[in-house]
């Protein structure tokens, strides 16, 4: 698995961590992602809040075009892809 934007300490890191038992990734994985995490922000969290409303009120009033995850995956990818230049 080749990992382009990763110094090798940090592939090395994951190497390590490859090789760890499954339910050991899963806590390790949870943790990496937990400190990721920035303070809260009560302004933003009410304006997602809205924003959520907002889309479903959208999507319920027929105004929205969904998708499936995997086509919205596909776009993603792709998108992800493209500005790598891949």
């Amino acid at each position: 698995m080749l990992r382009l934007f990763m110094t090798t300490k940090a592939q090395k890191v994951l190497a390590d961590a490859l090789a760890l038992e499954r339910a050991e990734r899963a806590d390790l994985a949870a943790s990496l992602l937990d400190s990721l995490d920035e303070p809260e922000d009560a302004d933003a969290d009410a304006a997602w809040a809205q924003e959520i409303e907002r889309r479903i009120k959208d999507v319920d009033a027929g105004l929205a075009t969904t998708v499936s995850w995997s086509e919205a995956r596909q776009r993603i990818l792709a998108r992800r892809d493209d500005r790598r230049g891949a």
